[in-house]
């Protein structure tokens, strides 16, 4: 089984630096048409909720930072698990929290897409 681990953790950077540019061309392509994402507050979106609601400004993301992140290589599928803190203005209210993630990427026609995030707040 090959180590896609650290390719995963740099196209995840990649990935959060894009939601802080807003490049939803390149989010287009990583996140995965099936894609659930649970937010901190339990709130879920899909593909196309997540780019739509960066796209209209009522999610503004200021900065996702990861540290501390380790992969577990499952051959076409990579789970992610680390820190990340997180600048956002949602709905009009800025917050910045730090969060414990698991994220999941699979590998689909030779393509890696995120398929799965899930994060917890973790204590100021």
């Amino acid at each position: 089984m090959a180590d896609n681990g650290k390719t995963i953790i740099d196209l995840d950077k990649k990935r959060m630096d894009a939601m802080a540019a807003k490049d939803v061309a390149f989010l287009g392509e990583v996140l995965g048409d099936d894609l659930v994402y649970t937010h901190s507050s339990a709130r879920l979106d899909t593909k196309a909720s997540l780019i739509g609601n960066m796209q209209s400004g009522s999610t503004v993301y200021q900065s996702v930072v990861p540290s501390d992140v380790k992969a577990q290589d499952l051959g076409d599928a990579v789970v992610l698990t680390g820190f990340a803190r997180i600048k956002v203005s949602s709905g009009g209210k800025a917050m910045d929290f730090g969060v414990r993630f698991t994220d999941v990427y699979a590998k689909r026609n030779g393509k890696w897409q995120m398929v799965v995030w899930h994060s917890t707040k973790t204590p100021e």
